[in-house]
């Protein structure tokens, strides 16, 4: 399965999902956003992995690639292509495909539960995860608006709409599930200063204290990239 990255600052990439895919022997290739580095065609990939960034989805004056990464979302779920969307890649999907992205009401950092709904229950991606998991999470904005057609799959005490599926093979997530120890001592490094402890801010030490809970979350994703590589491999109806 080939898998074609967007990267959009150095420090997001894509963590376990990289190395779920060397142990499979698939091949990831790249658009570094910050090296303008150049974006594919549609028909070099099979899923279309959309990393996190601390830029916001409508910030395109400031950062004039969002405008050609929105469309290449548009057209891969046109071609029927996986996609899946971590944080703002969630956020750019939502609002490539019609959904609305606003400020959450309150910022969400650090290790908090999800509760899967029926929804996700329902869906083998997703089937067998615990219905309350503990994740990672670092975010302002959200997804407000689902897009035409997508299915809510889970929500928090701090964020009512965590994640979403829209068709069979294009995923949201607004947190994160691929952290490694490196790309979380990455993110208290450079963006410490945003740890001021509030309900849904945790400290530094909270952040880097839990190996356990992100053993659990890589676990969690290679069992739906697994799922995923078998519904896109296998075809399907697409979206």
């Amino acid at each position: 399965m080939r898998i074609h990255v967007l990267q959009h600052i150095e420090l997001e990439h894509p963590g376990s999902i990289r190395d779920w895919a060397r142990e499979r022997g698939h091949p990831l290739a790249y658009t570094r956003f910050y090296l303008k580095e150049s974006l594919p065609g549609t028909e070099s990939f099979d899923l279309l992995l959309i990393m996190g960034g601390p830029m916001n989805i409508y910030e395109e004056e400031r950062y004039p690639w969002l405008a050609a990464e929105k469309k290449l979302i548009r057209a891969a779920v046109e071609a029927g292509k996986g996609v899946l969307g971590i944080c703002l890649g969630s956020q750019l999907i939502a609002d490539a495909l019609g959904g609305k992205v606003t400020a959450n009401p309150l910022p969400e950092i650090g290790w908090f539960p999800v509760i899967w709904n029926e929804a996700a229950g329902a869906d083998p991606l997703f089937a067998g995860f615990p219905r309350e998991s503990v994740v990672f999470h670092w975010h302002y904005d959200t997804f407000s608006v689902l897009p035409p057609g997508a299915k809510l799959l889970a929500a928090s005490a701090g964020c009512r709409q965590q994640a979403y599926v829209v068709g069979d093979r294009v995923v949201g997530l607004q947190f994160h599930l691929e952290n490694t120890a490196e790309l979380l001592r990455g993110y208290v490094e450079e963006c410490g200063g945003e740890l001021v402890r509030s309900d849904y801010v945790q400290t530094p030490e909270e952040l880097l204290g839990h190996p356990e809970y992100a053993a659990f979350c890589q676990m969690w994703m290679e069992l739906f990239l697994d799922r995923l590589e078998e519904r896109i491999l296998g075809g399907g109806s697409g979206v």
